[in-house]
């Protein structure tokens, strides 16, 4: 499956369907059903067709829908269940990126169930997409919580950082999520400077990637080096240095936006 996929979304769909539906099964959080030998497969799931869903859209002319099951729920014969991250570079791009959207919006249910202003368990728009309390009215939309990732460039090295949580030797982008009151620009200097201890300037919009983990945007950017000496924070980055680009250490697999920034500078393209 390559290129944009044929999808509609829809916060509701009919009762009635010429075709089963499309469903993404979620297991104990993020572990999505597939078919291991093929990932890109369309999945009917009609061992779960008695779950409650949550609509998506349509897909191909399909219904396609999210669901949740209990974590001990074993997977049907020749299926898995199998980590967002894991498809990464595995399931085709779009695809994976519905599937995150039908995650967040699990994940959006499970964590409205009440209202925040009044407590009353909350009940579905049926013009919307969106939890109502029927007592106050309170509307809760799905939240999207935004983050920024940064390239940035020193001539014709890139900024490369170790962060604590990261695995083995890997090495990555600049990352934080947007502040209140900030712009997106603002969000990438500061974090920047709270991490690394340098200052950066001509920041520009590189692309976005949805990044369900579990509701979050990540807005990329590319940005070039201004000034200062590099001091990790040593909280949450370990350490960062500069590297050409013959010399990378560990990076991100396929899949990711960070990835994405960093091929583009392995391809010159981010001068």
């Amino acid at each position: 499956m390559t290129g944009p996929l044929d999808f509609v979304p829809c916060h509701s769909l009919p009762d009635s369907a010429t075709e089963p539906p499309v469903r993404f099964v979620f297991r104990d959080g993020q572990n999505l059903l597939v078919d291991p030998t093929q990932p890109d497969r369309l999945l009917d799931a009609l061992d779960f067709a008695e779950h409650p869903a949550v609509p998506l859209g349509r897909l191909a002319g399909r219904p396609c829908v999210a669901i949740a099951v209990d974590a001990d729920t074993p997977p049907p014969a020749g299926l898995d269940f199998v980590g967002l991250r894991a498809l990464h570079g595995v399931m085709d791009e779009h695809l994976r990126s519905l599937a995150g959207g039908g995650f967040q919006l699990l994940h959006w249910r499970r964590t409205h169930r009440f209202c925040g202003a009044c407590g009353t368990p909350t009940a579905m728009k049926t013009d919307e997409r969106a939890l109502v309390c029927p007592a106050c009215g309170q509307l809760a939309f799905p939240r999207i919580d935004s983050a920024i990732i940064v390239g940035i460039c020193r001539g014709d090295q890139l900024l490369l950082a170790h962060n604590r949580r990261f695995r083995g030797n890997m090495h990555s982008l600049i990352a934080g999520f947007v502040e209140v009151g900030e712009t997106l620009e603002q969000t990438v200097a500061r974090e920047v400077r709270e991490e690394v201890g340098i200052e950066v300037d001509r920041i520009r919009y590189f692309g976005s990637q949805t990044w369900p983990y579990p509701s979050t945007i990540m807005l990329g950017f590319v940005a070039h080096y201004a000034g200062g000496e590099l001091r990790p924070d040593g909280e949450e980055i370990v350490s960062a240095d500069w590297y050409s680009r013959d010399a990378l250490p560990e990076i991100p697999g396929p899949g990711s936006i960070s990835r994405r920034i960093i091929d583009a500078f392995l391809a010159g393209e981010l001068g």
